[in-house]
């Protein structure tokens, strides 16, 4: 915890937010690591093991993911306690996030707990229904400890050790993997689980994560006091949940966007749709780049706002632009030099009639991914500087207008009504997130000028 509180240059705030950025994002790959590692391991198993444990683990990440949004407050307090130098507010706020992260973990819980007939109703095979709620019934139990993730990862965040955050997640992708393995073939003397081995692997995973960053934290003498000692503020706990759940919101309606336009692809055939994971899988892998800059821009705009320095946190705003729409602007040219190599990656075969019409529809997405790429990376960058103002309610409904208002509608009138096929919905998805880039690049523009112009007005 060494800033200090004080108005940095454009070079030193860049240097600032990649120091914070470059751990994120490397966990934020390892994150997705594990995800991949589970698909191949499940995949030696067979098809029906593939789809039932990749359909399962997809739901539970993906609604543990909204829920994670939640605690992303506890990150943005903390990082003003510590701006302010009221670092006797660090302590009961993230003690505050612990027992918001718990209460949390019961919705997800009953969800997945449920998911069987939830399957049934929306018209899944019943017996794939069955297998999903099994997996589930067993992943469930890694729901508190997930959340309890989240809010260890924005602590650590907000008082710059997101070192702890990176080395923790690349063990645990080593560990998933040994217990992977180990629990779906009975090897290594583990139990033979079959395809439920692979859920208690992620659950036990994420458990012994959540110990090892406690564990951390306990024996880190400046952090130490930070853990469990002291009472519960329920102030504090009612102003994360009020911070948080707008930003749960955000994440779901474009989370939900992006399972509609899957749907969208089935609808279009098997071929489009697998295009469309291809090119999804892509995107994501470039994605964690941005988003761990707008987590490191929501702890930057909150120290300097703390510190009552709104010039700099604005600027730390910009720089996170910059950083991030310039790793963007890479990835599209990657994308639009190398769209074959980068399909290749998945063991397509283009001697395979059915996989060269894959590889060809890939490569037409990924023309499209360059411009989708670069407006996904800026709207997210503006979401984190709003979050740093604590400023989430107004976000959440530009993002819903923006993906369902503007993004659904055209992905379907260009795929469906204009017959533009799998390209034409990627440019309703484009078109969507360029509409969210400018209402919240628009929103953080105009925020950050007022407060520092009021400031400006009220003296320092």
């Amino acid at each position: 915890m060494t800033d200090t509180p004080s108005r940095l240059t454009f070079g030193q705030e860049t240097s600032a937010t990649l120091r914070l950025a470059t751990p994120l994002a490397a966990a934020a790959v390892a994150q997705m690591g594990m995800g991949l590692t589970d698909t191949i391991l499940l995949g030696s198993l067979g098809r029906d093991a593939l789809a039932a444990g990749g359909l399962g683990a997809g739901l539970f990440f993906t609604t543990t993911a909204i829920m994670q949004s939640a605690m992303t407050g506890v990150g943005v307090l903390v990082a003003h306690a510590r701006g302010s130098g009221h670092v006797a507010r660090i302590s009961p706020t993230f003690r505050a996030g612990t027992v918001l992260a718990l209460f949390a973990s019961v919705p997800v819980m009953v969800v997945l707990a449920f998911l069987e007939p939830i399957l049934l109703a929306v018209g899944e095979p019943a017996q794939l229904a069955h297998d999903v709620g099994r997996y589930e019934l067993i992943l469930l139990l890694g729901a508190p400890a997930s959340l309890l993730l989240a809010t260890q990862r924005n602590y650590l965040a907000a008082i710059n050790h997101p070192h702890v955050v990176m080395a923790v997640t690349v063990a645990a992708l080593l560990l998933n993997g040994f217990l992977n393995y180990g629990l779906l073939h009975g090897a290594w003397g583990l139990p033979d689980m079959g395809y439920l081995g692979s859920a208690t692997a992620s659950a036990i995973a994420l458990w012994i994560m959540a110990a090892a960053t406690a564990l951390v934290i306990q024996g880190w003498p400046a952090l130490r006091s930070h853990l469990f000692g002291g009472a519960i503020d329920w102030v504090l706990v009612r102003e994360l949940f009020h911070m948080g759940w707008p930003i749960a919101g955000t994440v779901a309606v474009e989370l939900l966007l992006f399972a509609a336009s899957g749907l969208m692809m089935g609808i279009l055939g098997n071929a489009a749709l697998a295009a469309h994971q291809v090119a999804i899988s892509i995107a994501s892998t470039t994605f964690m780049v941005p988003m761990a800059i707008s987590q490191a821009v929501n702890v930057r705009v909150g120290f300097h706002l703390g510190a009552r320095e709104p010039a700099s946190a604005r600027r730390a705003g910009l720089v996170a632009f910059m950083l991030g729409i310039g790793f963007m602007l890479m990835a599209a040219a990657a994308f639009l030099i190398f769209p074959r190599a980068l399909a290749l990656l998945f063991n397509l075969d283009p001697a395979v009639p059915a996989d060269a019409e894959v590889i060809t529809l890939v490569v037409s997405l990924l023309a499209v991914g360059a411009a989708f790429q670069v407006f996904d990376g800026a709207q997210v960058i503006a979401a984190g500087a709003l979050r740093g103002y604590k400023d989430t309610r107004l976000p959440m409904i530009l993002a819903a207008f923006s993906y369902w208002g503007v993004g659904f509608p055209v992905a379907w009138i260009l795929g469906f009504v204009l017959d533009a096929g799998p390209a034409g919905v990627w440019w309703g998805l484009a078109i969507g997130l360029m509409a969210a880039t400018v209402l919240l690049g628009a929103r953080f523009w105009r925020l950050s000028h007022d407060v520092e112009r009021n400031h400006s007005m009220s003296g320092p």
